[in-house]
């Protein structure tokens, strides 16, 4: 049997492997002549008070007890026969598509966008020319919005499926195998296009098909059962088994399951601002002072409040990040955060939004599945036409805003199409910046330094997740209507994040597999 043991160290330690090994030795009471090997199995900071201390699971071995440490994807030796068709390139996509390659079967893949490579030129675009490309932006295209949000790992889906499977997968592919250890993996968005590439072209060596700028434009239906689906508008394929892994923003398909008599559904979702800090605040904040070698990675948050009824919290907090511009559409402003490997970059910046029900939004029905939506595209659009019509975003310093006041200048910000002085509580819906200024001046008491006008709240921060959700059955994970109909991901409804839609993306396949053999 292994031995598990728990020990801490102080940040300057936590590379020396001669210490570590002597502390869980003595925590573990355990003599050299009796085990075979050993490893940090779990690593994590414990920054509730001074000093800072790096946390640490050790795991000793004895003889033919060695745990295997990466499990790598291995393809099917025989094929089945059988095909699965996959809309979306995205984290829920590619892994469903690696998951009937290891099941024997052939994945073909269509995805809108362009691959990652290519689809640099259309992000370049939007920074540096302010122009849109419907088709290839930072959510459309090949690896999906989370290619260029971060590559935060982090999930608390462990009951969805085998998350440790999922990061063995990207280790094979690419990444550090420290995403293994870490409390909170993280891969980096300079680092993520290769890994992706090298999923593309796995596929594509084990006989799978992967089809960009193909875009999902029909569906048909025959007695309550899949039949085919059309690509760009005339490219019809027969389909009995399809993974629909379109993405949060992928508005158009709602609006065609809507038009075809599909179910979907209006669900919650969150929407608030951008909110970007010098890091080294959040570090002097978090560390209590103690950042000031290279022993801790910059600091992140978490923060959440109850303010009249509606949760306001962070989301996708980009240590040492930058304010991206991802709008999928002209004539709308979105903004989200991203970090590369190293995050060192001078800003911190991350999302703080209040959950927003249904049901508390004008002209509610509880007929109408779009009633979210709209919201959430009258705040894009409304923040588009305050802003200039262009892809500057409308700003504020966090006081200013809380007092009402618009801002006379900005320090420095990341956002690199530009900002634009407005008063956000005359751009956002009350429901929203109400909450918002009750929450930063409480978010000042737990974290002392924080609410500051050297903040500047970048808006909107608004696709948290699908406003809309495709409903399936929890038992056959396909639509509650149509057979073969496998809803699936952040734009279904049915995960939160990088590793929480791959997970998805598998347990949709293994749904498929069930029925073939």
């Amino acid at each position: 049997m292994n031995t598990l043991v728990q020990i801490t160290v102080l940040p300057r330690q936590q590379e020396d492997d001669a210490l570590i090994l002597r502390l869980a030795q003595e925590k573990a009471k355990i003599k050299a002549k009796d085990f075979e090997g050993w490893r940090v199995r779990k690593r994590s900071i414990d920054a509730r008070r001074k000093p800072v201390k790096i946390n640490l699971q050790v795991e000793f071995w004895t003889k033919g007890n060695a745990p295997t440490l990466v499990n790598h994807f291995t393809p099917a030796k025989e094929k089945i026969n059988k095909e699965i068709h996959i809309i979306g390139a995205g984290p829920a996509g590619l892994y469903a598509a690696l998951r009937a390659i290891e099941a024997g079967a052939k994945p073909i893949l269509f995805e809108r966008g362009k691959d990652v490579r290519a689809r640099r030129r259309d992000l370049a675009k939007i920074n540096k020319e302010q122009v849109v490309n419907p088709e290839s932006n930072y959510c459309f295209g090949e690896g999906g919005a989370g290619t260029y949000s971060d590559g935060k790992l982090y999930t608390r889906s462990k009951k969805r499926g085998n998350v440790l499977k999922g990061m063995e997968w990207l280790v094979h592919f690419g990444a550090d195998e420290n995403i293994l250890i870490d409390a909170h993996p993280h891969i980096g968005t300079n680092k993520l296009p290769q890994i992706i590439t090298a999923i593309r072209e796995c596929i594509l060596e084990n006989g799978g098909e992967v089809h960009f700028e193909s875009k999902l434009t029909d569906i048909e239906v025959e007695n309550n059962a899949l039949k085919s689906i059309t690509i760009n508008g005339t490219d019809i394929h027969p389909c009995e088994n399809l993974v629909l892994a379109t993405g949060h923003s992928a508005r158009d398909i709602f609006e065609l399951l809507h038009k075809r008599n599909i179910k979907i559904e209006a669900k919650p979702f969150a929407l608030g601002v951008r909110v970007e800090h010098q890091q080294e605040l959040i570090d002097e904040i978090q560390y209590h002072g103690e950042k000031t070698d290279d022993n801790l990675p910059p600091a992140s948050y978490s923060l959440v409040e109850q303010v009249d009824g509606m949760g306001v919290y962070s989301f996708c907090m980009c240590p040492g990040g930058i304010i991206a511009p991802c709008a999928t559409d002209k004539e709308e402003v979105v903004t989200n955060g991203w970090s590369p490997s190293k995050r060192n970059n001078p800003y911190s910046n991350s999302g703080i939004v209040v959950s927003v029900e249904p049901q508390d939004l004008p002209n509610y029905s509880p007929e109408n599945p779009f009633v979210a939506l709209d919201f959430q595209k009258k705040v894009e659009r409304d923040c588009w036409i305050a802003a200039g019509k262009t892809q500057r975003v409308p700003a504020q310093r966090m006081i200013d805003f809380v007092e009402g006041k618009v801002s006379e200048d900005f320090p420095k910000t990341s956002y690199q199409p530009g900002i634009v002085s407005v008063d956000l509580n005359k751009v956002l819906p009350a429901i929203i910046a109400n909450r918002l200024r009750e929450a930063f001046k409480e978010f000042g008491k737990k974290m002392n330094g924080y609410y500051t006008n050297e903040a500047v709240l970048h808006a909107p921060e608004s696709r948290t997740s699908s406003p809309i959700s495709i409903p399936r059955d929890p038992q056959t994970l396909e639509h509650v209507e149509v057979a073969g109909l496998y809803p699936c991901g952040e734009g279904a409804g049915y995960a939160g994040g990088i590793m929480s839609a791959a997970i998805d993306g598998i347990n949709c396949v293994d749904k498929i597999i069930e029925k073939f053999v």
